[in-house]
C-alpha cells in the first residue's frame, strides 16, 4: 500500500506551492488506493503559531484534501527524537559543535578554498578534531553547543548505500555533500535531518514526495536510515512552482497565498489549474 505524506511548517499561510507538493502527494496516494498523511513539523518554536496550524486544516479541506487523522505534531515527539539521537550518540558518530556562526566564517575564510555543497560552504570540522579532553572542558564549561553528525564516521559503519527516486533512478548515497549536519541544537532539539528521517519510518511512509530542492538532504536521509536500521522509501522529487521572476514561492509573499487567492475570489479548481493540476 502507498503511503504518502505532506509536511508543512505552520510558520506562514500555505502558497501555491504547498498546494502543489499536497496535491502531488494526495493524488498519488489516491490513485493507489492508499493512504494520505499530514504531518505538521512545528518544533521551530520561535515562528511556528497556533493560527497558522488553523489555516493549514483551513486552506487543504477548501481545496478538497482529505486525510487520515490524527495528525502528528512534532513538538509533541521529543521523547522519540531522544531516543534516535541517543542510538547515534552511542554509535560514535554524533559529536558537540561549539563553534558559532563568526568562528566558523573566519575558519572558512582561513582555509582560502573551503569545501562546498549544493547549499554553499560545508562546516570545516572545526570541532570534529577536537579532543576528548578539549570536548570536555568545552561541555564542563556550559558552552552552547549543537550535535552534528560524523558523516565520513557514519559511512565507514554502512559502507555504500544508495535509494531509488522515480525520477531520477537508482542513486548512490553521497551524504558527504552537505557534510557534517546539524542533528539537534538546544532550542530545537531535532534537526529536520532527523525528526524527518524518524517520522517517515514511524508513519509507515512508504513514498516520500517533495520539491527537488530537498534532493541533497535524501543523501543524509538514507544514512540516518542505514545508522537506525529504519526503512528506505521510495523518493519522488518533483518540480518547484516559481514565481514570475523564476523564484522560489516564500510565505511572505502574500499574493500567492491560498487565503488571499480564495478571499480575492478564486475557486479550488482555478487554483489547482495554476499549479498544473486537476484534482
Amino acid at each position: 500500500m502507498v503511503v504518502t505524506r505532506f509536511a508543512p511548517s505552520p510558520t506562514g499561510r500555505l502558497h501555491l506551492g504547498h498546494v502543489f507538493a499536497a496535491g502531488f502527494a494526495w493524488g498519488r496516494a489516491v490513485r493507489s488506493d492508499g493512504v494520505f498523511i499530514v504531518r505538521l513539523e512545528d518544533i521551530d518554536f520561535g515562528r511556528c503559531r497556533a493560527a497558522f496550524v488553523d489555516g493549514i486544516f483551513e486552506d487543504l479541506a477548501w481545496m478538497g484534501l482529505t486525510w487520515v487523522e490524527p495528525v502528528l505534531r512534532q513538538s509533541q515527539q521529543m521523547e522519540r527524537y531522544a531516543l534516535g539521537l541517543k542510538q547515534l550518540e552511542e554509535m560514535g558518530v554524533v559529536y558537540p559543535c561549539f563553534c558559532t556562526r563568526a568562528e566558523v566564517q573566519a575558519e572558512v575564510a582561513r582555509m582560502g578554498n573551503a569545501p562546498h555543497g549544493p547549499e554553499g560552504v560545508l562546516y570545516p570540522g572545526i570541532c570534529r578534531r577536537l579532543s576528548g579532553e578539549e570536548r570536555a572542558e568545552a561541555l564542563q564549561s556550559g558552552k552552547p553547543y549543537a550535535l552534528r553528525l560524523d558523516v565520513e564516521a557514519a559511512c565507514r559503519i554502512t559502507g555504500p548505500l544508495g535509494f531509488y527516486d522515480e525520477v531520477a533512478g537508482l542513486t548512490v548515497a553521497t551524504p558527504e555533500i552537505l557534510g557534517d549536519v546539524v542533528l539537534a541544537r538546544k532550542e530545537t532539539p531535532a534537526s529536520y535531518h532527523l525528526s524527518a528521517t524518524l517520522d517517515d519510518a514511524f508513519q509507515g511512509v512508504t513514498l516520500v514526495t517533495r520539491g527537488d530542492d530537498l534532493f541533497a538532504s535524501t543523501h543524509v536521509h538514507r544514512l540516518l536510515q542505514a545508522l537506525l536500521h529504519l526503512p528506505t522509501p521510495t523518493y519522488h522529487h518533483h518540480k518547484l512552482i516559481l514565481d514570475n521572476m523564476g523564484k522560489r514561492l516564500a510565505k511572505r509573499d502574500n499574493s500567492v497565498t491560498i487565503q488571499y487567492l480564495r478571499e480575492t475570489g478564486a475557486t479550488p479548481a482555478e487554483i489547482w489549474r495554476m499549479v498544473g493540476m486537476e484534482i
